[in-house]
């Protein structure tokens, strides 16, 4: 109940005070070169004459035992697209799907979001190390679909210059996140998305804003239960001989090696395998420059949740099938212990699906952006 007290009291500052908000927002694809246009101009041409068809194909489940899943391939599947290119200028991916930006699958992108989405805001918090540059290519997708699209960088993240080492509370990490919720304008609802640890800031924020929350968005994350800690689904997951994370990590004792940490470090000689396994290599190198050492006292801390706050926002969580950082078997034993309403499948994607499958977990989000708001 802690965190929860905490975010209340934090609710009752002025609201005339300027926002904080170390975010990000960016709109547009990036210019490619000219020969790489010329070829993709070609290769598109020949999929719209094809009328090439996306497939879903739906893992096999136990429905009595577990959420409804949906996993995205990038077969084709039936319906005439005009496609455009994502963000990234590596060659794409067979099975990310490609999709115009502006195609919802229930009506045009004016129509249909004006009339019946629930939320049209989405609010994207990144994991571990990272910081909202992480999500350029969603916010890109985004916002061509007409969607509003906040990253936020997180206190010691990004560009957010607190210093990873001084940070000492969950309810200190999250204060960029918070700060955006308490100033949104009248009953304004937004779609939470966390990555990673971000799993378990977002799920803070559910028990302290369950109003201001329409859905919440499990990208390969912590997805806790009351009591544990962000870092808990990292730690028990089994560790083999070939397990990287334990390799990677590389504790900083900035109050003496006597003390406790205060942030973990992620070795860049392996960060690549570990997270950016199906990533573009322009993608890696901005990471690579970009990555900050991880508070340490925030993922340790136990979050309380409660079914009246927490439990009333609806939550979605989505699997990486090729993850070297959280396995498939921990991604599935995350969703065994808190099921959520729907599990969606991301074949072929690393840790980081912004980057090797940024179209697929595009149309992710519109899915369930498209979703009826709970009665």
């Amino acid at each position: 109940m802690g965190n929860y007290m905490a975010c209340m009291g934090s609710k009752q500052k002025k609201k005339n005070s300027k926002l904080n908000m170390s975010g990000m927002r960016r709109r547009g694809p990036l210019e490619d070169e000219l020969i790489e246009k010329q070829a993709l101009a070609m290769a598109l041409h020949q999929q719209h004459k094809a009328q090439l068809r996306f497939e879903r194909s739906l893992s096999h489940r136990d429905p009595a035992t577990a959420p409804p899943r949906r996993s995205y391939s990038g077969k084709p599947s039936s319906g005439k697209l005009e496609y455009t290119r994502s963000a990234s200028t590596r060659p794409r991916h067979s099975n990310d799907l490609l999709i115009d930006p502006q195609q919802l699958l229930n009506g045009t992108r004016e129509g249909f979001l004006a009339a019946t989405l629930e939320s049209k805001h989405f609010v994207l918090v990144h994991g571990g190390g990272l910081g909202a540059w992480c999500w350029y290519k969603s916010i890109a997708l985004l916002e061509e679909s007409g969607f509003v699209a906040t990253a936020v960088d997180l206190a010691g993240s990004g560009i957010e210059p607190t210093d990873p080492n001084q940070i000492t509370s969950l309810a200190q990490y999250v204060k960029p996140l918070v700060e955006i919720l308490e100033n949104l304008a009248g009953t304004e609802k937004v779609i939470l998305v966390g990555h990673n640890i971000g799993g378990g800031c977002i799920s803070y924020v559910m028990e302290c804003f369950p109003n201001r929350i329409a859905k919440a968005i499990f990208v390969a994350a912590s997805m806790v239960c009351t009591g544990q800690r962000a870092f808990d689904v990292f730690a028990k997951q089994e560790k083999g001989e070939e397990d990287l994370m334990p390799k990677a990590q590389k504790f900083i004792y900035g109050n003496g090696n006597a003390s406790t940490p205060t942030a973990v470090e992620l070795d860049k000689s392996l960060v690549r395998d570990l997270f950016f396994n199906a990533s573009p290599a322009k993608d890696i190198a901005l990471a690579t420059v970009s990555m900050r050492p991880i508070p340490f006292a925030p993922a340790m801390e136990k979050i309380t949740l409660t079914p009246e706050n927490y439990g009333r926002v609806r939550r979605f969580f989505i699997e990486t099938t090729d993850d070297q950082a959280l396995s498939p078997a921990a991604q599935q034993n995350i969703i065994t212990q808190n099921p959520p309403q729907q599990v969606f499948s991301l074949k072929g994607s690393d840790h980081s699906p912004f980057f090797s499958k940024p179209q697929s977990l595009h149309k992710i989000f519109l899915e369930i952006a498209q979703l009826e708001a709970k009665e």
